[in-house]
């Protein structure tokens, strides 16, 4: 059996090492297409330039191009459908990805199937003096949120309470949604579009009603038109505020909640076509009202929660990306890792600005994941940073540590995040809060 080509936009050490554990990889060569500083920056996205020289890398390639694959969002989920297609590998199509991408065709495709499960929204253009009238006149009323059509992350989303908001987010939009919308008009260009969609491109904004409740992301895939839900991960957020505190896995969602979504999740994506590909799609449960809200739908693994299926099932879900890119069912275990549990804990400072004089040293890390078998920490800052200035950040928080753990049960996970917590020592000067 001949080596199989994988290609990898973006690919970094820590998800080389996470993919040289799948199962198979013996028998797949990774390389990296895209440096990973480039796909990771959040300010400027030059899609076109990447996908040219990705293209030129690709083109000078001697052997067989088996897979091209990614774990991340925009550019990289974008890019993914036009680059397979070019090299002849496997992947949704570009339309299919675009219906999960296009926020307002997204919304739209979503209604035609799963009306009852999607908050009331409209599409508007941020360059228009009448634009907040125009969404009353949609029956959107304070409070809403709004977003740019094609999202980066949290990037230029803001809930809206009054026209004030309203007005210093439209500021912010027009300031700064170019660095996306040019390159997400770029990607609509190759795309055959519904002309109601055409007409609503990469410089609009979506205003919708405000949902909430337990938030949690349904990760699946399809593979030749069959869409298989295969994991529940829950985001836990902590108390009184909006930043999340940890992802969990598996769900603690009450069983009936978790069919409910995984036959949403099958409906859904069967309606727009997606196949042979990973996605993951995020969902509310308001316990209160006993209703079920989609939230979005990423075309893609969630990369965060890589590690949390290694931990409890046995090996990372980018098993998935590899196996479907690759032609063949997915080989992914369950309940064969070493844990019952694991999460993925954000260590946060709250409401504060604050220059970073001191951050935990390479022996206190590497002690500490002794002290916690299967324990992954990974800093997110370094001495010099300003808090303020770290990319990719809430509006209440700055994460400064992602801490992978596991455990037997969530009591037992909790405590011993709490004990490694305490001994993560950094250190602040110029405080602002």
């Amino acid at each position: 059996m001949s080596d199989k080509n994988v290609f990898v936009v973006g690919l970094d050490a820590l998800n080389r090492k996470r993919l040289e554990h799948l199962r198979g990889a013996e028998h797949y060569r990774f390389h990296g297409v895209i440096e990973p500083s480039e796909v990771y920056d959040t300010e400027i996205f030059p899609i076109e330039d990447m996908l040219s020289r990705a293209e030129a890398q690709l083109n000078e390639f001697q052997d067989p191009i088996d897979a091209i694959v990614g774990y991340m969002d925009f550019p990289v989920s974008t890019m993914l459908p036009l680059l397979c297609e070019r090299f002849g590998t496997r992947s949704t199509s570009l339309e299919s990805l675009l219906k999960c991408e296009h926020k307002y065709w997204s919304r739209c495709v979503q209604r035609e199937v799963i009306s009852d499960y999607i908050p009331r929204f409209t599409a508007f253009d941020p360059f228009d003096d009448q634009a907040l009238h125009k969404i009353g006149e949609q029956g959107l009323y304070f409070p809403f949120f709004v977003k740019p059509i094609k999202s980066s992350g949290s990037r230029l989303g803001f809930r809206i309470e009054s026209p004030e908001d309203f007005e210093q987010a439209i500021s912010r939009l027009c300031e700064d949604i170019g660095t996306i919308s040019e390159p997400f008009n770029f990607v609509l260009d190759h795309a055959k579009l519904p002309e109601e969609v055409r007409s609503i491109d990469g410089g609009y904004c979506m205003a919708e009603e405000i949902i909430g409740g337990w938030q949690c992301t349904v990760e699946g895939y399809a593979f030749q038109g069959e869409i298989v839900p295969y994991g529940i991960v829950d985001s836990i957020r902590y108390p009184q505020v909006l930043s999340f505190f940890y992802y969990r896995y598996p769900s603690r969602l009450p069983d009936h909640i978790q069919e409910k979504m995984r036959e949403l999740t099958r409906q859904i994506m069967k309606h727009i076509g997606y196949d042979n590909a990973a996605f993951n799609i995020e969902y509310f449960w308001d316990e209160v009202q006993d209703r079920i809200w989609l939230l979005e739908i990423n075309t893609r693994i969630a990369q965060s929660h890589c590690d949390l299926f290694e931990k409890v099932d046995g090996v990372s879900h980018q098993q998935i990306t590899v196996d479907l890119a690759l032609g063949q069912l997915p080989d992914m275990p369950y309940r064969q890792g070493t844990f019952k549990v694991a999460a993925k804990f954000f260590y946060r400072v709250f409401f504060v600005d604050a220059t970073i004089t001191r951050v935990p040293t390479e022996e206190e890390i590497d002690a500490l994941e002794k002290a916690f078998p299967g324990t992954v920490i990974a800093l997110q800052a370094e001495i010099g940073t300003r808090l303020s200035s770290l990319p990719e950040q809430d509006s209440y928080s700055f994460a400064l540590a992602y801490v992978w753990m596991g455990a037997d049960d969530d009591t037992a996970l909790e405590e011993n995040y709490a004990q490694l917590a305490e001994q993560l020592h950094f250190e602040f000067e110029d405080i602002v809060g």
